[in-house]
């Protein structure tokens, strides 16, 4: 009897020892987010502008080669036409897209507006409305969008040129004017020459303005070019990025360019 006792608790005793034993966790995978996705995808595909709308849902994509449009309504659920130059309204931020895929034409207006997403609450820049017709009958949908920064911003830059002259430190305080541009947040900071400086940036489609700009007041200079400098800045309405250069410019031809550094 003891020695059926003592065989029991042996093996209850390999048992213990045996589930105490640790197993190996395997390489925990990560899923990229659906935020890293849709940028990638607007980088791959230089997607500019993206809407969406519930009730039914619908997304729109536009980029600089293509107009693409998915939708849950039997027969459009997926239409893709070339890119076209909008139509622009003169006394308002409006721009319209008359697009035709086979037998359907989609006609696309985006309007400067704050809008609502009504199952999310996210709030977006711009009001969306679309019009797709087929064999004459029209279908209507509402929604909201936002203009993608271009990625090519996202950077540091130091200014090089300041309206044609090369600049040199001795034209501002201690270092060069540099902007450090999150095209992901649409936010900007740097050294304006003799201030620290911050603010937002406006962007469309090959339009780009620094706008709410806050410096600290340090006294500066008579020398000192910040205030050129800002003065440039803040009137910026367009910009190119090339040869690792940054160069903006405003509507009175005044021009800033910036060298991209590490």
């Amino acid at each position: 009897m003891k020695k059926s006792i003592q065989l029991v608790l042996i093996i209850l005793f390999i048992i213990g020892c045996k589930s105490t034993v640790s197993v190996p966790n395997e390489a925990t995978k990560t899923e990229p987010t659906f935020a890293y996705k849709q940028q990638m995808e607007n980088l791959e595909k230089e997607i500019y502008f993206r809407g969406n709308g519930n009730e039914p849902d619908w997304n729109l994509k536009i980029s600089e080669k293509t107009i693409e449009f998915s939708c849950l309504i039997p027969g459009f659920e997926s239409l893709t036409a070339n890119h076209v130059e909008p139509l622009r309204a003169m006394d308002a931020n409006v721009k319209m897209y008359r697009v035709t895929d086979k037998s359907i034409t989609m006609i696309i207006q985006i309007m400067q507006q704050e809008c609502i997403n009504t199952m999310s609450g996210d709030k977006s820049s711009y009001s969306v409305r679309i019009e797709i017709v087929k064999n004459k009958n029209s279908t209507f949908l509402s929604g909201c969008g936002n203009y993608i920064a271009d990625s090519r911003l996202h950077d540091i830059w130091v200014l090089e040129q300041l309206n044609g002259k090369k600049v040199i430190l001795a034209d501002f305080t201690k270092e060069l004017p540099n902007l450090e541009i999150n095209s992901s947040t649409n936010k900007f900071m740097g050294f304006a020459g003799c201030n620290r400086m911050n603010g937002t940036i406006f962007f469309e489609r090959g339009l780009l303005h620094f706008t709410n700009t806050i410096t600290t007041r340090m006294f500066c200079g008579e020398k000192n070019k910040e205030n050129e400098f800002l003065k440039v800045l803040q009137s910026t309405t367009t910009y190119k990025v090339e040869n690792l250069r940054l160069i903006l410019t405003n509507a009175s031809g005044e021009e800033l360019i910036f060298k991209k550094v590490d």
